[in-house]
């Protein structure tokens, strides 16, 4: 991730958590518009188009769209110094950033089969008791696990599969 779109997060989430706004959902928004839409991408990126038009571009589209004025403006200053092209860059950005401000840790969990709702509750539960933190956590299926769950938490990875328990046991018996 570049410093440049770390500082537009950085700034976004600074001021979006002090207005108590949405500025992740409302960028999250406009973003799906933009890159779904060649006409204003075209708009907002092509050079031989004057900053005044891009401007008004911009303001008809987030208006309509009822995008807060703190992300309307971020995207007046991305756009104006020609770097649209890092707007997913910046929303990733934005997102650690969120998350951090907010004491919330993204985990993915591994397991051989799909977890019940409860299962996933009470492993949320556990995870976040050890993290201290708020946990967000992604879940997918992975059948080489054979049995049990693997858990990545930042660079941390808690493996409580039977592949992982098979492999420790037969480390021991070799070294016996």
């Amino acid at each position: 991730m570049s410093a440049v779109a770390e500082r537009y997060a950085a700034a976004l989430a600074s001021v979006g958590l002090e207005r108590k706004r949405d500025v992740k959902g409302d960028l999250s928004a406009f973003l799906d518009v933009f890159y779904s839409s060649a006409e204003l991408r075209n708009a907002l990126e092509t050079p031989a188009v004057s900053q005044e038009i891009k401007e008004k571009v911009i303001r008809e589209v987030t208006e309509k769209m009822g995008i807060d004025e703190t992300v309307r403006n971020l995207v007046y200053l991305v756009v104006a110094h020609r770097r649209a092209g890092m707007f997913r860059e910046i929303l990733t950005a934005l997102e650690q950033q969120l998350n951090m401000r907010m004491g919330i840790a993204e985990a993915e969990v591994s397991s051989a089969k799909e977890l019940s709702d409860a299962e996933k509750k009470e492993l949320t539960a556990v995870m976040e008791r050890r993290t201290g933190k708020r946990i967000k956590a992604q879940y997918r299926e992975d059948r080489a696990l054979l049995g049990g769950v693997v858990v990545r938490v930042g660079s941390t990875i808690y493996d409580g599969s039977v592949r992982e328990q098979l492999n420790r046991l037969r480390e021991q018996l070799e070294t016996e």
